[in-house]
Formats: C-alpha cells, structure tokens, sequence
C-alpha cells in the first residue's frame, strides 16, 4: 500500500485530519445512482447521468458552508491519573464549540489497546456552547499508560459530509492492582474476617500489652478481672489487652514463569500482589513494620520495612507495575538476600507457587538456618483444576488416566507439604478469591498466638 493509499485509508478509519462523507451522503447517492440506471432503459443518455451526479455530488458539497472550522472546535480529557485493574471509572471528554453553527460530534479516544470502553460516542453541540460527554472504562492490565489523542469527527445539522481531526491531549495514568480487599480490611476488619471464623482480638493468655480497663463482660476471662478497679467502682471491671506492636513482617512476591498461570480472573502473582498488599494494610494498621522483596530469577524490589500508615503508598508504588518474569524463580538468592537485609526476627510471607517451591530440596536444606532466625509462611492459590480433575467421574479411560495423574500429585503435594510442616514452615493454600483472606487470618493468628 502507497503512502497516498496510507494516509487516505487513515482518514477513512478515524484515524488522521479529513473530510469523508457520511452514511446519509451515502445512501443518497447509491438511490439517486439506482434511479439513473432506471432512466437509461427509457433512453436517458450517459452524459445526462454523469452531468446530474455532478451536480448532486456539488450540492452536496454546500454542506461544509454549515460545519464548524477544526479550530473552533476544542476537545479535553478529563480521568482519574490512577486506576485499579478491573475496575469501571468514568471518564469525561469536554467539547466546545466557539463557532456560531450547531454540529453533532462523533467521538472516539485514542486509549491503549488492553483498555475496554465502548466506542463511538455521539453527542449534539450547540452554537458557541460546551457539552460534557461521558463513557466507562476499565483497564485490565497493570502498568504506565500514556494517553494521546483525542479523535473526532463533526457534521451540520444536514449529515451530508464530516470533517475530523484528531487533538493531542497528552494523560498519563497508572494502573493499580485491586485495591479492593485491602480496602475493605481497613473499613472494618472484624467483618471482613468474620467468614474465616478469626477474631481480631483473639490471642494467647498472658501474651501483649495492656490497653485499657474496660467493663466486664460475658466470655471475658476471669483471670483478668482487676479487682482493685472492680472495688473502687462497685462493678466488674476486666484488664484488656491486645497483641504487642511493631513486629517485622517481610512480604516475599515470586515473580517467576509459574506466577503467570492464569485463573479465573487475572494470574497468580495479580493475586498475589492484592493478597500482599492486604497483609500490608493489616500490619501497618496494627502498628508493625512491614518490608517488601519481589523477585524473579534476581532479587527486582527491595522496600525496607516502615511502619505507619503512609507506607502502604510506598508499598503500591513499589509493586503495582510487577510483570511475570519468565525466567524459573531463584528462592536461594531470594532467601539469602532477605536474610542480608532484614537482621531482626521477621514473620516472611512468601506468595509463590506451591509445586515448584516444595520441589526445591536445596530450599528446605537451607530454611533450616532461617527458621532460627525468621518464621516463614508460604502462601499459594490452590490448583482448582488439579482438584476438579482429580474428582472427576471416570467414565472412560482417557478420563480415568488423567484422574489417577492428578490424585497421584495431590498425594505426592501433600507428602512434600508434610516434610516441610515437620521442619517448622507453615502453609497456607486457599482459593483465589479467598487468598488475601487466608493471607491476613494467618498473620493474626500468627501475632496474636506471639509466635514472633
């Protein structure tokens, strides 16, 4: 194709400045041309149909008298700089007309190819006056974006002929993980807990620190009645306390091939990434220090550990672009790495995949000399289809081959699962909706009970 081809494809594809005739012209045309191969069976000559499409086709042309010049015409995107993966968000693009001649505006946004909204949109704009139209968009995709043109195309109130042009309107945006989970954790964290039978405030007797005294109540311990308040107020008073402050937590997110497994919505380190940054939230809201290592083959994110609030931006800042490596993961070096950086005794939750982890015998060899140190969790997305393979009606012998492959995995999972539960590691293997749930009871129950 030549570049003239190029560039006048272009026009006709919104793409570049032009004018193009509408579906209306369109139509007129094709009827009036039906009209005249009618007329020459009863004897109307050539030239009279050539001489009468020209005039039409130069009727026409008066159309463009009514349409507005490109630079009366001026378009602005309006969205928000930061988005969350799978997410709607409304944007909103401004069009004014200086001119004193109405049009109807056809618009399109020139949106990366992994963002999903719906296109073209219309809308009539009066004389000298400014219109707002909105649309729906969502991003599936983590990552930087830069948005750049903007792509209209606008007619008169006869919709013979439309020119177009398209308006830089350079936008950056940012597109977050879901942000959703950890959201709801900081709204109230009892209720969002409160499917996985886990009780904030549930801890080991004896062990944190004293927060107030407060009246007693039904299934409070006895043992912590303070007798002294209970006498000088005539009424059953209760210590209450609550688990110790400002542990170290290390979230560990494997960014390795096996994380690109796809699930039902997104991947495995999409999940893990929400799942991290909900146990971030929990720890930073309870006062503790939280760090974070993402790594793939090499060590890619270091954040060392903060406490407060505020760290968690730093946290998503940190995080929200992680791509999939596809490279095999190298836990020694990550291990060894932490195991540099981080000196004080740590709970590291490790988001990884269970069947490579539990494969790497040099691993367990050398968490031998990090649980002295540090206590480690691996977290992982269950394989649901490893599961429904392995319950499976085998109703015929392919089906049964695979049905034994997958209940001889399971076993041989839960084998490796053993050896390393005897060794001290813990596991936590939970459904993709549920593993940033799963993640965060874990961590409490592992403050509360003082393990640290």
């Amino acid at each position: 194709m030549t570049k003239l081809l190029k560039n006048l494809w272009g026009r006709f594809l919104f793409l570049d400045r032009g004018i193009v005739p509408t579906r209306k012209l369109i139509v007129i045309f094709a009827c009036f041309s039906f009209v005249m191969m009618v007329l020459t069976v009863i004897g109307v000559s050539w030239l009279q149909i050539f001489l009468l499409n020209g005039l039409i086709f130069s009727a026409s042309l008066i159309d463009l008298l009514f349409i507005p010049k490109r630079s009366e015409i001026t378009l602005q995107r309006q969205m928000p700089s930061q988005l969350e993966r799978g997410l709607p968000y409304l944007a909103t693009i401004l069009v004014n007309n200086q001119s004193k001649l109405p049009c109807q505006v056809t618009l399109m946004d020139g949106l990366p190819q992994s963002f999903q909204a719906r296109f073209p949109l219309m809308s009539q704009v009066e004389a000298e006056e400014g219109v707002r139209i909105s649309y729906e968009l969502c991003a599936p995709v983590r990552g930087d974006y830069k948005l750049d043109k903007l792509y209209a195309r606008y007619s008169s109130k006869f919709g013979l002929w439309e020119k177009q042009t398209a308006v830089h309107d350079s936008f950056n945006v940012r597109v977050l993980p879901d942000l959703s989970e950890t959201k709801n954790y900081l709204e109230d964290a009892q209720k969002y807990l409160m499917h996985e039978g886990v009780k904030v405030r549930k801890r080991k007797t004896g062990v944190g620190e004293f927060a107030q005294i407060r009246s007693y109540v039904v299934g409070d311990d006895p043992r912590k009645i303070n007798w002294r308040q209970t006498a000088k107020l005539q009424t059953v008073m209760t210590n209450e306390f609550e688990p110790e402050h400002g542990k170290h937590v290390m979230l560990l997110i494997d960014c390795g091939r096996m994380m690109g497994a796809e699930l039902k919505h997104g991947n495995r380190l999409e999940k893990a990434i929400e799942a991290a940054l909900t146990v971030a939230a929990a720890a930073l809201n309870n006062g503790d220090y939280v760090g974070v290592i993402a790594f793939s083959k090499q060590v890619s994110v270091f954040l060392p550990p903060e406490k407060g609030i505020t760290h968690l931006h730093k946290i998503v800042d940190a995080v929200y672009n992680l791509q999939v490596d596809p490279s095999e993961s190298n836990y020694l070096a990550a291990l060894q790495y932490v195991q540099a950086a981080q000196k004080k005794r740590s709970l590291m939750l490790l988001f990884s995949d269970t069947k490579t982890f539990l494969q790497e015998n040099r691993t367990l060899a050398y968490f031998e000399g990090i649980k002295k140190r540090h206590l480690l969790l691996l977290v992982t997305v269950e394989d649901e289809l490893l599961r429904s393979r392995a319950r499976q009606e085998p109703i015929d012998i392919k089906k049964a081959v695979i049905k034994g492959v997958a209940q001889q995995e399971i076993i041989h999972k839960k084998k490796q699962r053993i050896k390393w539960e005897k060794q001290g590691f813990l596991l936590v293997e939970a459904k993709e909706d549920r593993l940033a749930t799963a993640a965060v009871s874990h961590y409490i129950q592992v403050i509360n009970q003082g393990l640290l």
